[in-house]
């Protein structure tokens, strides 16, 4: 095995999705999915790799520093890429400490552990890299006036999230600068695509239309938001794994930003004309609620230096992403009622109950 790689979260939406290229792609890398398997993780997501000779699933809390250290230790793990985190910001409102937990001390615990373990070999860090995926929302919000968040924009995080994500990513440039440890940091815009867990909006929505349920949208629907197929962030994942700079960081961006209300309405019109109904049929379930608390205007992402000093960019425009996410919710009613109905954690928590 060329590489022995730890995905993290990887039973999650963009997890999955990173799990599936790198065990498909490189069939001699071992690929560990840890994943905790909360409300978000689900190892149904990876049922077309769960019996691929280079992939190895361990259920594990990355807070629990000793079985992080136990696995890397058993793998020879040489990479990390940490995707595993609480990402709903509704959530965060609600409850701030398990942000913390997960996103700032489990981040701090798998950095510990890659430095325990990694600086017991004689090699030390040659030729390991932790790689941490960020968000967009730790730059705070943007007005309306056609500036983008770039590398060098100063972090400002509104939400109990955001903040939470910021601190895991000044820990993880805090390892490089104290340690040397080879890290890089991304932050990405808002991703949409299949496997999505449906509390975010685009599967939520297309879900409620489908069952012609309300559509509950904050304020005016006037947030503007940058959004990027899920795939093509895995693409972009891999392209910085294998070339990216030690130290850096690189924003991923769509370049494509759109207002809630006016995805909202694609949604409507993607959904309807699939399922055979007529145009505009359900508009009327489109409800507005009362706005989010500190619920940032606008985010953008000027992916530039990526595109430019690796050459990634995305592969699909907006409108031909959505249709695709929009008919593999429709193709795929059973999954979403297993999600939404719980029937998905109820198993693996019966499978995994003595583990």
């Amino acid at each position: 095995m060329k590489h022995h790689i730890i995905i993290t979260g990887g039973a999650g939406f963009i997890g999955s999705h990173v799990v599936r290229l790198f065990v498909n792609k490189y069939p001699d890398y071992e690929i560990i999915c840890l994943d905790k398997l909360t409300y978000a993780g689900n190892l149904e997501n990876l049922k077309d790799v769960e019996d691929a000779p280079n992939y190895t699933f361990v259920k594990a809390d990355i807070c629990d520093l000793d079985t992080v250290l136990s696995v890397m230790r058993g793998h020879g793990v040489d990479g990390i890429i940490h995707l595993a985190a609480e990402s709903h910001v509704d959530r965060s409102i609600r409850d701030p400490f398990t942000f913390a937990r997960t996103n700032v001390l489990g981040t701090l615990s798998l950095l510990q552990a890659a430095k325990t373990y990694w600086e017991s070999l004689p090699e030390r860090y040659e030729g390991k890299r932790f790689y941490h995926i960020s968000t967009d929302e730790v730059y705070g919000a943007l007005e309306n006036d056609g500036t983008l968040f770039t590398e060098q924009t100063k972090y400002q995080p509104h939400s109990p999230y955001s903040a939470s994500k910021a601190s895991s990513d000044h820990f993880v440039r805090a390892f490089h600068d104290t340690y040397g440890m080879p890290t890089i940091v991304t932050n990405c815009s808002n991703n949409y695509g299949p496997y999505q867990f449906p509390e975010k909006l685009i599967p939520l929505f297309i879900n409620n239309i489908r069952h012609r349920k309300p559509l509950p949208v904050y304020g005016k629907g006037e947030n503007v938001r940058d959004w990027l197929y899920v795939v093509d962030h895995a693409r972009a994942i891999d392209t910085i794994y294998h070339h990216g700079i030690i130290a850096e960081t690189y924003n991923i961006g769509g370049f494509n930003e759109w207002r809630n209300i006016d995805i909202i309405h694609v949604l409507i019109r993607t959904v309807d004309r699939l399922l055979g109904r007529p145009e505009g049929a359900d508009l009327d379930l489109i409800t507005y609620v009362t706005d989010r608390q500190g619920h940032d205007l606008r985010y953008a992402i000027d992916s530039t230096k990526l595109k430019n000093e690796l050459g990634w960019e995305p592969s699909l425009q907006f409108e031909e992403g959505i249709e695709k996410t929009v008919q593999w919710y429709l193709d795929n009613q059973e999954w979403m009622d297993r999600v939404t109905s719980g029937d998905y954690q109820r198993y693996y928590e019966e499978m995994y109950k003595d583990r």
